[in-house]
């Protein structure tokens, strides 16, 4: 089951011989964590010396005597050929739901294009919880040599809001868990929120037997690539390889709106989608698309594509539920743009009010997989 994931996006490079913590939170517990790495962009192999997890204690510091070695196949060592990734042995012992891990890896030698997520959040309970974990960023980098081990945060000396070469976080759940991917842009990342807890993360804090895992990419499209694959492709290459997947959330499509795309190719593409996801046993839940009028891309035409795509979400035969999001978020009285309480100024982003209103719009009933001939028993 996967307990923690994030999309794979190309983010430069200039990384060598160093050690980077990636700080990073489970959403559902279980035995056996596994975890996976990704070189999915890079331009050279990678190696990693050595990839330990541990609790953080406060910034790069590790609460003591929580840090264990990972191994591959038995080695310490493990090397990435560009275009893949690689899966870790299970780690003995319980992993607790809603837990923060940091997993450091040892970076031996250059390591050309770092494949990451950018944009990532520090992860911490919600305001709420009654023993809130203390702030800390969400990766840290170290200097030169090797500190996977250390428990101590000195040797880490850069703080990075990008989590590196990491895939996912996989645990062995009990079989009443299920787990539901967000298929997104920005929104699903949780730009706009000026807590740091975007609606996917708030869908994870609901105490549900359900892991909730976020594939955003900030600025990213359906129909064409940035700095991760087109949406499309992300879904079979990314999504669909994740073990425990039963549903995905997709939320995408206004960047390619305000690129000019026609909503005729986005419905052609969410067909495809549907169709690709149901011949893995997945379902495919449809978001709408939240409004955008005043946005710096905003148009009539694209508006009109708008319409005409929520129209096919919220009544076509592609998916197999939906999460109103567009209703969510509009102002009744101007229903092309977000309600002012939703709107983080950029009338694009939704504020921390508006990430509520995404969260509280997905209702729906624990996701389980679908029938499917495709499918091994």
């Amino acid at each position: 089951m996967t307990t923690w994931a994030a999309a794979a996006e190309r983010l430069g490079g200039g990384l060598r011989d160093l050690t980077v913590r990636n700080v990073v939170r489970t959403t559902v517990g279980g035995s056996g964590l596994r975890v996976r790495l990704t070189n999915a962009f890079g331009d050279r192999p990678v190696t990693f010396g050595h990839v330990y997890a541990g609790v953080p204690r406060a910034g790069a510091a590790l609460e003591p005597g929580s840090n264990r070695m990972l191994t591959f196949a038995g080695s310490p060592e493990v090397t990435l050929p560009p275009g893949t990734t690689a899966l870790s042995d299970p780690l003995p012992g319980p992993v607790l739901p809603r837990r923060r891990l940091a997993i450091s890896l040892y970076v031996r030698g250059e390591a050309g294009t770092l494949t990451g997520r950018n944009r990532a959040t520090a992860p911490a309970r919600p305001p709420s919880s009654a023993a809130p974990e203390p702030a800390g960023a969400p990766a840290y980098r170290s200097v030169p040599g090797d500190h996977a081990s250390d428990e101590s945060g000195a040797a880490y000396i850069d703080e990075a809001a990008v989590w590196h070469w990491l895939d996912a976080l996989t645990v062995t759940a009990p079989a009443s868990v299920s787990a539901v991917a967000v298929l997104g842009d920005s929104l699903a990342v949780g730009v706009g929120s000026e807590t740091g807890l975007g609606w996917v993360d708030l869908l994870a804090d609901r105490g549900w037997p359900l892991a909730v895992v976020n594939e955003g990419v900030s600025g990213g499209k359906v129909l064409t690539a940035g700095t991760g694959l087109a949406a499309e492709k992300r879904l079979t290459a990314e999504v669909l390889t994740k073990p425990g997947i039963a549903a995905v959330i997709l939320l995408a499509g206004l960047n390619d709106l305000g690129a000019g795309a026609r909503a005729g190719d986005l419905i052609a593409a969410y067909r495809r989608m549907a169709a690709t996801a149901h011949a893995a046993g997945v379902r495919m839940i449809g978001g709408t698309l939240t409004p955008y009028a005043g946005a710096e891309y905003h148009t009539p035409e694209g508006e009109r594509a708008r319409q005409e795509i929520n129209a096919f979400i919220r009544h076509g035969d592609a998916f197999d539920d939906l999460a109103d999001f567009d209703a969510a978020l509009r102002d009744p009285a101007a229903p092309a743009r977000l309600l002012p309480h939703h709107d983080s100024g950029d009338h694009l982003h939704p504020s921390t009010a508006g990430h509520q209103a995404l969260a509280a719009a997905v209702t729906l009933p624990l996701p389980q997989p679908i029938a499917t001939t495709s499918r091994s028993p």
